[in-house]
């Protein structure tokens, strides 16, 4: 079996101090991904760069303070890689890749955009180029006989199922029509060909979310967003047994706006 697991921790230095530890001593996951970090490894506590136990992977943005994506697999990767050939983004702190047998797991934090400003330009870029990368990543492992996830905050939620107030948003980043066809090209088989693993597994359901808002009271009344994916070349998918958001408890027991993805594959 592997346990994957993915999160967007809203800045690792403060949710270690919220609860991250505790939850990354009890998982069951044999990798984590995580995004948004925004930490360069040195500012780090120890024991959250190099958990005792793991083996760490950190791609920092070159932007002090901003996105940042990392990587604990319980087994040394037998390849690394950071960013995904992007002169623009590969300094960015919103890719990397390690290569396990038999699959390549990626940490993915794409831009959430903002409709009318230069950070919904930013993300259609992104969007751009790692599609085209996708694609390649796919037919690259197909041809060595290998499997990939590409796990991480989408900052898209793709269907109406995927988020609870979606007449609400249909014209505000994350649920443009344009980014859903963006998702839609890449759960197409005639486009990336990948599967989004949760909703493959809870294909008649509302969510599950995995973003709530701070504001107000979206966590206690469960209006939120599935943004946070697990997107399995199928050879991978068709062996995902179970998926489920580790939702908090209360809102007083998160240690982030994001909830942790978890997947379990039968290899």
């Amino acid at each position: 079996m592997l346990t994957v697991t993915t999160v967007n921790v809203n800045g690792l230095r403060a949710a270690a101090k919220k609860g991250f530890v505790g939850w990354l001593a009890q998982t069951s996951a044999d990798v984590i991904c995580l995004q948004e970090v925004r930490a360069e490894p040195q500012q780090l506590p120890a024991g959250v760069r190099e958990p005792e136990g793991w083996f760490a992977v950190h791609a920092p943005a070159s932007a002090k303070g901003r996105a940042g994506v990392s990587l604990y697999s319980r087994r040394e990767p037998d390849r690394v890689r950071i960013g995904f050939g992007s002169e623009e983004f590969d300094g960015s702190g919103r890719y990397a890749e390690i290569d396990l047998p038999g699959v390549t797991v990626a940490s993915l934090y794409l831009p959430s955009g903002e409709v009318g400003t230069e950070r919904q330009d930013e993300k259609i870029r992104f969007m751009s180029e790692f599609l085209p990368y996708l694609e390649g990543l796919r037919k690259r492992a197909a041809a060595d006989g290998r499997e990939v996830v590409v796990c991480g905050d989408w900052n898209i939620a793709h269907q109406e199922a995927d988020l609870k107030n979606w007449k609400g948003n249909k014209k505000n980043a994350g649920f443009l029509p344009e980014e859903r066809e963006w998702l839609t090209r890449i759960f197409d088989e005639g486009g990336a060909a990948y599967v989004d693993v949760v909703r493959s597994l809870h294909p008649d359901v509302e969510g599950p979310y995995s973003w709530w808002s701070y504001r107000g009271r979206a966590f206690d009344n469960d209006t939120g967003w599935r943004i946070d994916y697990q997107a399995a070349t199928p050879g991978l998918a068709a062996r995902a047994v179970k998926a489920w958001v580790e939702r908090a408890a209360s809102h007083a027991e998160r240690w982030s706006d994001h909830a942790p993805v978890t997947a379990v594959y039968d290899l």
